[in-house]
């Protein structure tokens, strides 16, 4: 049996629309970099970008199980002596509600440059809209 290797040019994107009202953050967080990564294709390698294009939609409504909504901090540093700060939950709902999916995602793909090749596919919206409806996605609901 010959080893198959997969080619970057003939690799089929498709697009996935994904919507995370009332479901945890973290499961929706590990689906969507399953798809981004391309790990539900029989293609997979991990060294190619095989994924497919994610449209993720109600961020915003996504939810928290447990007290983490109240206890949740995001770290930050302004990169210079004592910048250390950390930002809580809350406050990224009000300013970004994309915010804290985005980053768990982001947590969930390669720190490579491959994998800020892969996160550029991602697309995040607060809300019910998107302006990628001409690319006809295909709506995947999450089993959980």
């Amino acid at each position: 049996m010959k080893t198959v290797m997969v080619n970057p040019n003939e690799v089929k994107r498709s697009w996935k629309l994904v919507d995370a009202e009332a479901l945890p953050i973290g499961r929706v967080a590990s689906e969507v970099a399953r798809l981004l990564m391309g790990k539900h294709k029989a293609i997979y390698s991990p060294n190619v970008d095989t994924g497919d294009f994610v449209v993720v939609i109600n961020a915003d409504k996504a939810i928290l199980t447990g007290n983490k909504a109240q206890q949740k901090k995001y770290f930050h540093h302004t990169r210079h002596i004592g910048g250390e700060r950390w930002i809580s939950y809350a406050h990224w709902q009000e300013k970004d509600p994309a915010y804290p999916l985005k980053t768990a995602i982001r947590g969930m793909i390669p720190h490579t440059t491959l994998g800020n090749k892969i996160f550029k596919k991602l697309k995040i919206y607060a809300g019910n809209e998107h302006p990628h409806s001409a690319q006809n996605p295909e709506l995947i609901t999450l089993k959980i």
